[in-house]
């Protein structure tokens, strides 16, 4: 097979033609400053604001929920710094096994704000440990509480329940984020149904572009910007909008909306073709987090067996042109391993891959892939 094999999707996902091209076209014909009084000003204005209306429909919110960020991480950072800053907040509940932009900057505040952080334990699949959280709740009733846990881990692919997480945050009172990263544009939401205060979204997650996302604030929290020096998204975010991204991402949100069934079903089927074959084929093998249980569609974590590629197992699917992650890649540069791994017992002397799935992934290139792993850990490969 000549061409690369793209099965890190939880990384980024390629651009859907469809969002270029919708890009492209305002790109070409919308250049004004959406701040600007003058027709061409308010042409992109209103670009930004039909989009806006766009993404707050497809979470059954008001659009003056929804500000537009630089992707994730500005957002994560946007709710756990302004919840201590502007809501009072003096306790933040989170996991071990948070990305990084909320586990640090969760451990940033609490270092520089005297602010108590609090992780919740984990069950023995790595699943966030309900009745704990709930001891955690019931022992700090006197603070002011944010809880911020992840919809799905962007490494093994744990589901959260965010139903029984929200009820149980209004039970005690308390504020409750949600890290929607990899399942923004793969799961249906309602956040009047689940009774949210945030949530936080990537566009490149789902086929978008990079550099933009969005953070729903609820309309009963007040939050004040974190970067000041202009009045633009209702005076929560300074800074001239990046209008070609914000389209983009609109536009891959319809498209994952529209298809969504239609993805998730085959995206899944993909997933469950390769834990078959792996369980089939390869002796010793095993998976990190709970895959045929509660998760993530789109990610599957693997624990190889021992052999003598374990250094270069991540290398050997490069050569080959499979990519692949073996961590996140958010960190692939650190050789301080997966925290993720670490949080969940994983066995940390045996080689990890995530292998991410996205709607233009095949079943060809499974079998190109698994022809790969029989040659490497058995010897014996199909041509």
């Amino acid at each position: 097979m000549k061409n690369k094999i793209y099965l890190d999707n939880a990384a980024t996902t390629p651009l859907d033609p469809e969002v270029i091209s919708v890009m492209l076209e305002v790109m070409k014909n919308t250049y004004g400053n959406p701040s600007a009084v003058h027709a061409i000003g308010r042409q992109a204005r209103v670009v930004v604001e039909e989009a806006r209306k766009k993404v707050a429909s497809f979470i059954h919110a008001a659009p003056a929920e929804v500000f537009f960020t630089s992707g994730g991480t500005e957002a994560n950072n946007m709710v756990l710094r302004s919840a201590v800053k502007d809501l009072g907040v003096n306790h933040i509940i989170t996991s071990p096994i948070e990305h990084h932009a909320v586990i640090d900057t969760a451990e940033l505040i609490h270092q520089q704000n005297n602010v108590l952080l609090s992780l919740v334990k984990l069950d023995g699949t790595g699943s966030v440990d309900l009745v704990h959280l709930e001891e955690i709740l019931a022992t700090h009733t006197d603070k002011k509480t944010l809880v911020s846990l992840m919809h799905a881990n962007n490494e093994i692919g744990n589901l959260l329940p965010l139903k029984k997480v929200a009820q149980l945050c209004k039970k005690y009172g308390v504020y409750f984020h949600s890290d929607t990263v990899q399942t923004m544009g793969h799961y249906t939401f309602d956040v009047r149904d689940l009774d949210i205060d945030f949530l936080t979204c990537s566009a490149h997650k789902f086929h978008g572009p990079k550099g933009v996302g969005f953070l729903f604030v609820n309309q009963n929290v007040q939050l004040k910007p974190i970067i000041t020096g202009g009045a633009q998204e209702r005076n929560m975010r300074a800074g001239t909008e990046n209008i070609y991204g914000i389209v983009g991402l609109a536009k891959a949100m319809e498209i994952a909306c529209q298809h969504l069934d239609e993805h998730q079903k085959y995206i899944q089927e993909l997933k469950t073709y390769l834990i078959e074959q792996l369980e089939q084929n390869i002796a010793g093998i095993s998976f990190n987090g709970n895959p045929k249980g509660d998760s993530l569609y789109t990610v599957l974590n693997v624990l190889f067996p021992n052999s003598e590629m374990d250094e270069m197992l991540l290398f050997n699917f490069d050569i080959e042109g499979v990519c692949v992650s073996g961590g996140s890649a958010c960190s692939s540069g650190s050789n301080t391993g997966s925290h993720v791994l670490r949080a969940i017992n994983a066995d940390m002397n045996k080689p990890s891959i995530r292998f991410s799935f996205s709607k233009y992934n095949t079943k060809e290139e499974l079998d190109y892939t698994m022809n790969l792993i029989k040659n490497w850990f058995t010897g014996s490969s199909k041509n």
